[in-house]
């Protein structure tokens, strides 16, 4: 009996731990088997979709090719953290909605990124993404 409930508590933890990693496209694609599960999304974060909502919250969008994904992220973004750069952020789908809550983003980039890119990787203000034109 306790080699089962040993069993039993380390199948949990190793599946449990177990991260999906899917860009936008593909984690709206699989939307339903994705339900209720915790997984890394990747896109690029969508010019002037940013708002800081204070207590280090903040909404934006990332897109993938032509597909979009809205992101209610809880935490401080990376000072690198700006339109256009690619980011990876750990979470699920709210509910039954296409709204992926995040507590942890991370900057993509690679040397050949940095290289192909050098403007993009430029420290970034969350709470400047986007002026408004008077």
């Amino acid at each position: 009996m306790f080699a089962a409930a040993i069993s039993f508590l380390l199948y949990q933890a190793v599946t449990s731990a177990f991260v999906y990693f899917e860009t936008a496209k593909q984690a709206l694609s699989e939307r339903a088997t994705l339900t209720g599960k915790t997984f890394q999304i990747e896109g690029a974060v969508l010019p002037c979709s940013v708002k800081d909502l204070g207590g280090a919250n903040y909404d934006f969008v990332i897109y993938s090719g032509k597909t979009k994904v809205q992101i209610e992220n809880h935490g401080v973004p990376p000072q690198l953290f700006k339109p256009n750069v690619d980011v990876v952020l750990m979470g699920h789908f709210i509910g039954n909605t296409n709204v992926f809550s995040s507590n942890q983003i991370l900057i993509k980039h690679s040397n050949q990124y940095v290289a192909a890119h050098p403007n993009r990787l430029q420290p970034g203000n969350a709470s400047l993404m986007c002026q408004k034109k008077a």
